[in-house]
C-alpha cells in the first residue's frame, strides 16, 4: 500500500509549530536579558549586565536566533512562490514596528535611542533577502559567510558616519541601546535562508513540519513564538513599569550607587601603576566608608568641596593601610 506524501513546497508552506516553539525560546530568552537588564539600568541590582561579557554574548546570541528564524520563515513562506502581498503586509507590520521603537527611545533615551536595532535589521534584511530565495543553499552560505567576516575586512574610520552606521563597518559603535547593523547580522539571515532552502529540499522535512506541540510548555512556547512582535514591544513597558514601582519601595542597591565612583577611582588608581587587584579592593573600601558617613550625598550629588576631597584622601590612606600586603 503507497501512501501519500504532500509535495515538499506544500509541506513548507504550513505553519511549523517546531519553528514557532523555536521563535517562543528566543523570546523568553530576551525576556529573561531584558529583566535583568532593566534590574541593572535602575539599579536595583549591583551588577553592571552590560559591561560583563557572558550578557553581552548571551544578547547577541538572542538576536542571532530572531534573525537566523526569520531567514527559515522566509523560504517556508514563499516555498510555492513569492506572495508578494503576504510579504508586504509583513514588512509593513515589522517596519512600523521598527520606526515605533526609535521614535520611542528618542523621547526616553535621547543620547542612546535605537536606530536601527533588532526590528529594523529584520525589516531591511528580509528585503535584502529576496534574491538570495532562487540561489541554492551551498552559494547562499558563502554570501552568509562574507557578511559575517565583513566586520573584520572591510571596517574602516572614512565609514564613521551617521547615515551609514546601520551598516556596521565604521571603526566605531555608535551609542544605542540596540545596535544589529547589516553587517554581520545580514550574515545570520543568509544562513537561515540557506538552512530552509536545505530542509524544503529533503523529505525529512515531513517530520519536522508535522510535529504539534501539544503539551503545556510547548504549547505556551508556540503561542509566544507567533505573537513575538506584540510581546516584543509591550514587554519593556510592563517590566520598567513594576521595576520603577519596586524602586519607590526598596530605593537603588548601595553596590549599585557605588559602582560609577568605584569606576571613576579604580581607574585613577590604575593610572597610579597600581595593580588591579589591590585597586578593586582599595575603591571598594573607600566606598564602603564613605556610604556609612555625611559624604555619600555629597558624592553621589557631585558636590564635593576641598574640605571633603581631604576628608576622602584619607579614608582612601586608611584603606590603602588595610589593603596593602603584609
Amino acid at each position: 500500500m503507497t501512501t501519500f506524501s504532500p509535495p515538499a513546497a506544500t509541506v513548507a508552506k504550513q505553519r511549523w509549530d517546531i519553528l514557532d516553539v523555536a521563535r517562543g525560546l528566543a523570546i523568553l530568552a530576551m525576556v529573561v536579558y531584558h529583566f535583568s537588564w532593566d534590574l541593572s539600568f535602575l539599579k536595583l541590582i549591583a551588577a553592571d549586565i552590560v559591561a560583563i561579557p557572558a550578557w553581552r554574548w548571551f544578547a547577541r546570541c538572542i538576536a542571532g536566533s530572531f534573525l537566523f528564524l526569520s531567514g527559515i520563515g522566509l523560504v517556508l513562506a514563499h516555498a510555492q512562490g513569492m506572495r508578494w502581498r503576504a510579504f508586504l503586509r509583513r514588512l509593513a507590520k515589522v517596519g512600523g514596528a521598527a520606526v515605533l521603537i526609535t521614535v520611542a527611545t528618542y523621547f526616553a533615551f535621547p543620547d542612546s535611542f535605537i536606530f536601527f536595532g533588532i526590528l529594523h535589521c529584520i525589516a531591511v534584511s528580509g528585503v535584502l533577502a529576496l534574491p538570495f530565495l532562487r540561489l541554492p543553499p551551498l552559494l547562499v552560505l558563502l554570501f552568509a559567510a562574507f557578511c559575517l567576516a565583513a566586520p573584520w575586512l572591510f571596517t574602516s574610520p572614512a565609514l564613521d558616519q551617521p547615515w551609514l552606521d546601520w551598516l556596521g563597518l565604521g571603526s566605531t559603535d555608535p551609542v544605542t541601546n540596540d545596535y544589529v547593523p547589516i553587517f554581520p547580522w545580514f550574515g545570520l539571515v543568509l544562513a537561515g535562508v540557506a538552512a530552509g532552502k536545505a530542509l524544503t529540499s529533503r523529505p525529512e522535512i515531513l517530520r519536522l513540519a508535522q510535529w504539534r506541540a501539544r503539551d503545556r510548555l510547548s504549547g505556551g512556547l508556540k503561542w509566544a513564538g507567533r505573537k513575538s512582535l506584540p510581546i516584543y514591544l509591550i514587554h519593556q513597558v510592563v517590566l520598567l513599569g513594576l521595576l520603577y514601582g519596586v524602586l519607590q519601595v526598596t530605593g537603588p542597591s548601595p553596590m549599585a550607587e557605588a559602582r560609577p565612583f568605584v569606576a571613576e577611582c579604580e581607574a585613577s588608581c590604575l593610572s597610579q601603576n597600581g595593580q588591579p587587584g589591590t585597586c578593586k579592593a582599595l575603591c571598594s573600601c573607600v566606598a564602603n566608608e564613605l556610604r556609612h558617613s555625611d559624604l555619600w550625598s555629597k558624592v553621589l550629588g557631585e558636590n564635593v568641596g576641598p574640605d571633603d576631597q581631604t576628608r576622602i584622601s584619607r579614608t582612601a590612606q586608611q584603606c590603602l593601610r588595610q589593603t596593602e600586603p603584609r
